[in-house]
């Protein structure tokens, strides 16, 4: 599933592929806002993003990733 994360004060949004459900996500973001904690994802290929809660300004999930042949 594509994760896009915006933070705050930057120009870029932080773009990985994870193996997690969305639910699981929810829940990691729930807790790491509750505790004022940091979010923290690894993607598919094991690379960890952490991201503080305060500065997190959204969290958009996306659909699962799914290899695609060709153009559409």
């Amino acid at each position: 599933m594509e994760v896009k994360i915006g933070v705050q004060h930057a120009q870029r949004e932080l773009v990985l592929d994870t193996d997690s459900t969305p639910e699981d996500i929810e829940k990691r973001l729930g807790e790491a806002l509750a505790t004022d904690g940091v979010l923290h994802l690894r993607d598919t290929k094991g690379r960890a993003v952490v991201v503080p809660a305060a500065k997190i300004a959204y969290v958009e999930l996306g659909s699962p990733t799914a290899s695609t042949v060709g153009f559409r």
